[in-house]
């Protein structure tokens, strides 16, 4: 008997169909799986072959036959062996009847015939939808994370015995029911906040423009002095994410398999922080099945390369491209691979090897050439896309002994009313933060007044700008005007952008 069975594939960050077709023949007992599997959906032979056992059913001494469809894509992963087993029960007709066409099966199975979670069930079910399936069953703990997609109706179960039984109408799966703006709102409470943070006025400064703006920021710093404890308050001071954003950032999240059963939407802003040891596989993502890297991982949120000058020079070299086109495209010779990588890069580094170079309160070790070659890790292109540079100094007995300082509700409310001028004034929906503003864009939205006009042509001049230093002085210059709810920029504004921007010469 031939039957078909819908489920779906991982291609990066899609979800292709995929058709089961499992025919049942006379001949010398064999089990075959074809159609491009790669190991571990060929080791499903042996899984699905105990399951179907120990779950009470038989497995005749047959010639199976499995092709999965389309051939022409490469099959990976154990989330086929669900299908494949409903496929053959269907074919051995120890379930009457077809397969229903509107229904996809996906998940792994144990030999004891149990469900067990897989990675990629968001966008799995996204590209079933898309294509005209109204019903998919998943395992037990993947279901909430799978009910987030509209229009179709999720179920999870926990074992073969229980899709079998739901299949024959004998004891209908519970349905999953999920609401992502709901969601939202229970899961954005507990994120460091500012308030914990003593001291460092200048530096919270830069990171309340940075997040006003999406613009990326360095801080310079002695050891101690709270560079890390900053940045990790940052995402505390970012607009909350919409729906859509959520689903978005969630995508990338299930498919790298960091989802679980308590977390099927990711709620907050990520946070990334890799160690600065981190290859470049390891950042940008790829390796064998493809995953995506860490900052594609931080898409929507915050970059954190603390140590900067300790990353291997190709895996900072390689940030370039995704600072600049917000994605990150990982070619291989049978496909290419792309993922969304719009981050906030904040990055933290001592000022030399000893790191007390400039600090007052500490002698420094180094040479002045050493302290030349230590800054000189980080490359002048690499530099030119940070937009934000600024000294962390050490905080004094009295700025520890102080009052709480200003919460990170008060800034975000800040950050949020500057984001909505930038929204109004660009009459965008996604891309409309000054740090993303294209050259054309620089001279409708950017008006300068004559004097702080003046200003910025005597410090192109003097300081020897290049053409992306220049714009992006300009872009912070509208992120300052924005906080202060000016309609021009004036003066005082670029006099501050440039003042971030002279901090590089002390790094070169």
């Amino acid at each position: 008997m031939f039957v078909k069975v819908n489920t779906a594939g991982l291609y990066g960050m899609e979800g292709q169909p995929v058709t089961v077709e499992a025919d049942v023949s006379q001949g010398m007992p064999a089990f075959e799986i074809v159609g491009l599997p790669d190991t571990a959906v060929k080791e499903a032979k042996e899984r699905v072959r105990a399951a179907i056992k120990n779950c009470g059913y038989s497995f005749p001494a047959r010639r199976f036959t499995i092709n999965l469809a389309p051939a022409s894509l490469r099959k990976a992963g154990p989330a086929f062996d669900l299908p494949i087993a409903v496929a053959l029960l269907f074919a051995t007709e120890q379930i009457n009847g077809v397969p229903p066409s509107d229904t996809a099966f996906i998940g792994e199975v144990s030999l004891a015939g149990d469900l067990r979670p897989v990675s990629g069930i968001l966008p799995l079910v996204m590209g079933l939808a898309s294509h005209g399936i109204k019903q998919v069953i998943v395992p037990y703990e993947n279901a909430r994370e799978g009910a987030l997609v509209e229009n179709v109706s999720v179920f999870g179960a926990k074992t073969l015995y229980d899709v079998m039984q739901h299949l024959k109408g004998e004891a209908r799966l519970p349905r999953a029911a999920e609401n992502a703006r709901q969601l939202l709102e229970e899961g954005r409470d507990g994120m460091p906040d500012f308030a914990e943070v003593k001291g460092q006025e200048n530096a919270k400064r830069a990171l309340e423009i940075a997040a006003a703006g999406g613009h990326n920021c360095l801080l310079v710093g002695p050891p101690g002095a709270g560079k890390t404890m900053l940045a990790q308050r940052l995402p505390s001071i970012l607009p909350p994410m919409t729906p859509e954003e959520a689903l978005a950032v969630t995508r990338i999240h299930s498919v790298a398999g960091l989802l679980n059963e308590n977390t099927p939407l990711v709620t907050v802003r990520p946070f990334r922080a890799p160690h600065h040891s981190a290859s470049t596989v390891g950042l940008t993502g790829g390796g064998q099945s493809v995953r995506p890297g860490e900052i594609s991982l931080a898409h929507g949120g915050v970059l954190f390369l603390d140590e900067l000058p300790e990353f291997r020079r190709d895996a900072m070299e390689i940030l370039r491209q995704p600072l600049e086109d917000g994605q990150v495209t990982i070619t291989r010779a049978a496909a290419t691979y792309t993922y969304p990588s719009a981050f906030m890069l904040v990055a933290a580094m001592n000022p030399c090897r000893c790191g007390y170079y400039g600090d007052p309160t500490h002698r420094c070790r180094c040479s002045e050439s050493s302290v030349r070659q230590y800054a000189g890790k980080i490359s002048g292109p690499l530099l030119d896309r940070i937009d934000l540079k600024v000294h962390a100094l050490p905080v004094s007995y009295k700025a520890l002994q102080g009052g709480q300082a200003e919460p990170s509700a008060v800034i975000r409310a800040r950050v949020i009313a500057a984001r909505e001028r930038q929204k109004r004034r660009t009459g965008r929906e996604i891309h409309y933060e000054n740090a993303k503003l294209a050259a054309a864009e620089l001279e409708k939205y950017c008006i300068l007044t004559k004097e702080a006009e003046r200003m910025l042509r005597d410090a192109f001049t003097s300081m020897q700008l290049s053409m992306r230093a220049y714009s992006r002085i300009v872009k912070v210059a509208r992120t300052i005007a924005d906080l202060a709810d000016a309609e021009k920029i004036e003066s005082m504004h670029i006099a501050e952008a440039v003042r971030y921007h002279m901090e590089s010469d002390r790094l070169s």
